[in-house]
């Protein structure tokens, strides 16, 4: 029986990307949407910690006040990121910043509103990292969607290209050979929330 390394360990700290401030559904900031009685990105962050991430950095953007003082985020790096509007490629600039000057090795990515996407698909993507030159993605049915990690080699280079909406989109396209998917359709469901519409998803 071989006993899972945590993040400690590894040197692989979480980010979890929760700026946004819910434009199509009205202007609600995401982090701050209902699940299970209590704010969405408490819901995430234990979802990260649940899958192994003893570590782990939150980007509020939207509302960021009334995140913090609705939130119990207790043991989470806060990042700030004054840019939210621009996009989420703006908000994984600042999360990755945030690790600069750390003995961080890696990055797991998350976004906030995904809440199909549970501790198993966590572990499955942080049971792949092998280094700083790791670049692993979770798959659904082939197709690659979150969450993501990048080994520290990686950062600067998706920090020159993550721009608008796009995250790493761009990044990893030109980096197709070297990116492990890890396929996690049975365990999770990369379900977005976005509109009114998609609402029905939380409990």
């Amino acid at each position: 029986m071989t006993t899972r390394k945590t993040t400690d360990e590894t040197g692989v700290v979480a980010l979890l990307l929760a700026a946004g401030g819910g434009r199509r559904l009205g202007g609600r900031p995401k982090a701050l949407l209902r699940h299970r009685e209590r704010p969405l990105v408490e819901h995430a962050v234990r979802v990260l910690r649940e899958g192994g991430c003893t570590r782990v950095h939150v980007v509020l953007g939207a509302q960021s006040d009334d995140v913090r003082a609705q939130a119990e985020l207790t043991g989470c790096v806060l990042v700030d990121n004054p840019d939210w509007e621009q996009g989420m490629g703006s908000s994984l600039r600042a999360g990755l910043e945030s690790l600069a000057g750390t003995d961080a090795r890696a990055a797991l990515v998350s976004l906030v509103d995904q809440p199909g996407i549970g501790p198993a698909a966590v572990a499955r993507v942080l049971s792949a990292y092998t280094g700083e030159e790791s670049l692993v993605s979770a798959a659904y049915d082939g197709v690659r969607g979150h969450p993501v990690l990048f080994g520290a080699a990686h950062w600067a280079g998706i920090a020159a290209t993550a721009t608008g909406d796009r995250g790493a989109r761009a990044y990893l396209r030109d980096h197709a050979p070297a990116l492990t998917l890890v396929e996690c359709g049975d365990v999770a469901r990369p379900f977005d929330i976005d509109t009114e519409a998609d609402l029905v998803h939380l409990e």
